[in-house]
């Protein structure tokens, strides 16, 4: 049997330079969706496939996200005084358990495989997930959970895919595939931002993994790749053949948040998607749309 899935890795060292000046002070990571920011949205979606244990891979001026985590005693009591009831509720069903996170520095920005590989004792030889926050899923059932179970069934490495117009695969890690079996595509290769002519496929690598241990070896060596930077993709690529290795279909959908016509176009999916709002964005929507 796979060991069990309890481990979460969450890349949020990036200097959000798109969002500029909004992430001057603010990590982009709490830019808000709605009322939501986009790593509480990645941390409930990791706890709701099971998850226990998270680790942030920081940087420099980040330490508001590992405080929105904390208890905020001094809120929790004005909200109880004001008998602010419901909000005090929510507010306390997003805490996790003390000492489930653990943070490490990133102290110099040389990709998302150097990321990883700074987690590598948090890691330790336990299978684990990475979930990138600027990916936010809408879906019925938490991506993350759909790729555990997936996990469970191959007993290896399973990757979240979807396909993407061929002229744009310059900007993905992409799929080399070995048999398509719908929902699950066995791999054979990995290629990080080929050129469109050179592109195996047009099945791109989102920000959902499903790793395992062994992947820390090979990023390791510092191998620099695409961009002159440690590739994830790179590290992958060397576990194909001496371990499972599939892409997962996922259902559901994904905001790119990093992009700033994505994240305007999450505010209006998710707000619709709320009772309390969904009628009011309806009413003014058509406003701006004439």
């Amino acid at each position: 049997m796979p060991k069990p899935l309890k481990k979460a890795v969450l890349p949020v060292a990036g200097l959000g330079t798109r969002f500029l000046p909004a992430t001057k002070a603010l990590a982009k990571e709490m830019l808000p969706v709605v009322d939501k920011p986009l790593i509480q949205y990645a941390v409930e979606e990791a706890r709701d496939a099971g998850i226990e244990q998270f680790c942030f891979i920081t940087g420099r001026g980040k330490t508001a996200i590992v405080e929105h985590f904390d208890v905020a005693y001094e809120l929790e009591r004005t909200l109880k005084e004001r008998a602010k009831d419901q909000i005090l509720a929510e507010l306390r069903a997003s805490a996790v358990e003390p000492g489930s996170i653990t943070t490490v520095r990133q102290q110099v920005p040389m990709g998302l495989g150097h990321a990883i590989w700074c987690a590598r004792t948090f890691i330790g030889d336990d299978p684990f997930a990475i979930l990138l926050p600027d990916d936010l899923m809408q879906c019925e059932v938490s991506c993350t959970k759909q790729l555990a179970d997936a996990y469970q069934e191959t007993g290896g490495n399973v990757v979240a895919i979807e396909e993407v117009p061929m002229d744009r695969v310059n900007k993905y890690g992409v799929l080399d595939v070995q048999e398509d079996k719908g929902k699950l595509v066995s791999v054979k290769g990995l290629v990080e931002k080929p050129k469109v002519e050179e592109a195996p496929s047009n099945l791109t690598i989102i920000g959902r993994y499903v790793l395992m241990p062994e992947v820390v070896h090979y990023l390791s060596a510092m191998e620099k790749g695409a961009g002159g930077e440690v590739q994830l993709t790179d590290g992958m690529a060397k576990l194909i053949g001496q371990q499972p290795f599939h892409g997962l279909r996922y259902e559901g959908r994904r905001f790119d948040c990093g992009d700033k016509a994505g994240y305007l176009e999450a505010q209006i999916a998710f707000a619709l998607k709320r009772p309390d709002l969904a009628s009011a964005v309806r009413e003014f929507l058509p406003k701006y749309l004439g």
